[in-house]
């Protein structure tokens, strides 16, 4: 149950994001969520620095209590302004032939934002998607994007915590992060990593599996 300081804080924010909603006709953003539905995303792009590189490929479903909807699913490739370096290509293996015929990432992230409606979003290490998303999401909405944002390996982490005597949670041994090892202890099957798509499936099937541990 929302305490009543949490959802007058909820209006309170949406108000404020309204007001300064850059354009109006992303407004459905900010609307009440359906109950139960989340989308887990995913982005490939050009490098590692979030001020510079650039977006070539984004993936996201939906995911509706414990299913995911991968019929419905969101995936484009985009077209970056820069080279595609051969470091990045050797990660996601996306050339700049391939990604030549992509979206504008202008465009791309406007299709992302109808597909994600006002929905919480879920992944792997989100922060940075985030905020590459972030660059072209701010002209467009006057902010960032204001849905909650739920990290897998958080709940992954709470969960190893959880499961620690008590003694030891003072000072815990490290826990390993990595998705294969997350995967792998949660017994989900693992895909093919750098692959927007089955990033973004991962993500969603770790996240299902955890928010029942965790409850």
């Amino acid at each position: 149950m929302v305490s009543p300081l949490r959802a007058l804080w909820r209006k309170v924010r949406e108000r404020w994001l309204r007001y300064h909603l850059a354009l109006p006709e992303f407004a459905f953003v900010l609307d009440a969520p359906p109950p139960g539905e989340w989308v887990s995303l995913d982005c490939e792009t050009t490098g590692l620095k979030v001020g510079t590189d650039e977006i070539v490929s984004i993936a996201a479903v939906r995911i509706v209590g414990d299913r995911i909807l991968a019929s419905e699913r969101f995936e484009v490739l985009v077209r970056p302004e820069g080279r595609v370096s051969a470091q990045s290509i050797r990660i996601h293996r996306l050339r700049e032939m391939d990604v030549a015929q992509g979206l504008p990432v202008d465009d791309a992230v406007k299709r992302l934002l109808h597909f994600i409606g006002p929905r919480s979003l879920v992944g792997y290490y989100l922060e940075f998607d985030v905020a590459m998303l972030n660059r072209v999401v701010f002209p467009m909405l006057g902010f960032g994007l204001p849905q909650p944002q739920i990290e897998v390996s958080a709940l992954y982490h709470a969960l190893k915590m959880r499961q620690l005597p008590a003694h030891q949670r003072q000072s815990p041994p490290e826990i390993d992060l990595r998705l294969a090892t997350l995967m792998k202890d949660l017994g989900l099957p693992l895909r093919e990593a750098h692959n927007p798509l089955n990033d973004a499936v991962m993500a969603a099937l770790a996240f299902i599996k955890l928010r029942h541990l965790l409850a």
